[in-house]
């Protein structure tokens, strides 16, 4: 039980730190000199709880950047290798949208594959009506051929449900319609990935380690309690809208959870200056430094920052990715990463990766506005450390330069051009 008397205080500076202590982002990465190792990686993961899985490769995967972004420039085969050889340390599954977990976690999710028709969208909820026959002809499929691909699937339906290209968006065959029903559902999941990106469907059963597997089943109560555990242990301090956001769980399921937590000294209720968004909660092992030195870009997958009205009330930036805002109406760029120095989300660089040309480029740099954030003192204590993380990235992506500004030349936002000749002189 908590002790009685008034919530601990605390200010936005000391509630950043730990947050940043709770996401392994306090303090530099361990210096240059060997690889990091699959140990390094693993700690990674259990820090984090939670990769989050995006498609969109401007600059690299989203899963991919978290982890650059704690432990430096590490062999992205250490990821494969977890997620895709037994017995696997990730498995892929909804859970921050779609998303790497440990297997352990993901047996933490039954109640969402089980609830599909009130958690997953029309595509996805509509399948039983719309393919019953198609669902149990691709279970027989996985069940004998697996893993298989999407597109392999589709081989054996192209000629009663022939590919079109009619409907905007996500334009899914039958047979990826099905088979993400049943990837939702928990009956598949993904045994990795091919080089193509595209997941390889395989039972459940045959992925998933055998000791996860034979865990008892947990009532949906007891998961949604370790879920939203696992959410403050990653957070270290949040609003019910942050631990309920982790894992995308409505706010009426997770207060219960907290109220549990709190009840059981798991969770103690704080009180931020200046943080307005109702009760904050912190973890009772998350660690409140004294200094936050770390340097860090961090891609708009982060778990630092996908929950964007805890980054503008910890950091004070308003920060929103705008790849589908038409470009006259970008304010930071196209695919944009805050870059973190000590305490502060300092910059936002619109990056881009031309693997072609072998150049990483800075389409934009603008520091971040807001009075309540602090900022570095001079333009160069910012920049320095922006270009040496620029050098780095460019090394961890096997790019050979890094050029600040558009194909013409144009240098965008307050601090290109600072940043071009930091870059140059690095």
């Amino acid at each position: 039980m908590i002790s009685p008397g008034a919530p601990e205080r605390l200010t936005l500076s000391q509630a950043r730190r730990i947050a940043l202590r709770a996401q392994g982002l306090d303090r530099p990465r361990p210096a240059r000199g060997t690889a990091p190792t699959m140990r390094q990686f693993q700690q990674v993961v259990d820090r984090l709880g939670v990769l989050q899985i995006d498609s969109v490769n401007v600059l690299a995967r989203a899963h991919l950047m978290p982890t650059f972004s704690r432990i430096g420039a590490y062999d992205p085969a250490l990821l494969d290798r977890a997620s895709g050889q037994a017995p696997r340390r990730l498995v892929e599954t909804w859970a921050h949208m779609a998303s790497f977990v440990p297997p352990e976690t993901y047996r933490l999710l039954g109640w969402r594959q089980r609830a599909y028709q009130k958690e997953a969208w029309g595509a996805i909820s509509e399948v039983p009506l719309k393919h019953s026959p198609v669902v149990d002809e691709v279970r027989a499929i996985i069940a004998e051929r697996g893993p298989v691909t999407a597109r392999q699937v589709q081989e054996d339906f192209e000629a009663e449900h022939p590919t079109t290209r009619e409907e905007w968006g996500w334009n899914w065959t039958v047979a990826k319609r099905v088979l993400e029903f049943l990837f939702f559902t928990g009956e598949v999941t993904s045994a990795g990935r091919n080089g193509a990106f595209e997941r390889r469907y395989d039972l459940t059963s045959r992925v998933l380690p055998p000791d996860a597997l034979a865990a008892p089943e947990p009532s949906d109560e007891d998961a949604i309690r370790a879920l939203v555990e696992i959410s403050a242990r990653a957070h270290g301090i949040g609003t019910l809208r942050c631990l309920a956001d982790y894992f995308r769980i409505k706010q009426d399921r997770v207060a219960p959870a907290v109220a549990d937590l709190v009840e059981h000294g798991v969770l103690h209720e704080v009180t931020v200056d200046g943080w307005n968004q109702g009760p904050v909660w912190r973890h009772r092992d998350a660690d409140l430094p004294r200094r936050a030195t770390g340097a860090a870009l961090l891609n708009p997958f982060d778990p630092l920052v996908f929950e964007r009205r805890r980054v503008e009330a910890l950091f004070g930036l308003r920060y929103r990715i705008e790849i589908y805002v038409p470009e006259p109406q970008r304010v930071w760029g196209y695919y944009v990463l805050p870059f973190l120095l000590g305490e502060s989300l300092s910059a936002l660089v619109d990056l881009k990766a031309d693997r072609q040309a072998g150049v990483l480029r800075v389409h934009a740099a603008h520091r971040t506005p807001g009075p309540d954030t602090p900022v570095a003192s001079h333009t160069a204590d910012l920049v320095e450390p922006l270009a040496a993380e620029l050098h780095e990235l460019a090394g961890w992506l096997g790019l050979d330069e890094i050029a600040v500004g558009d194909r013409g030349g144009l240098l965008r936002g307050d601090l290109a051009a600072d940043l071009a000749h930091a870059v140059r002189t690095a």
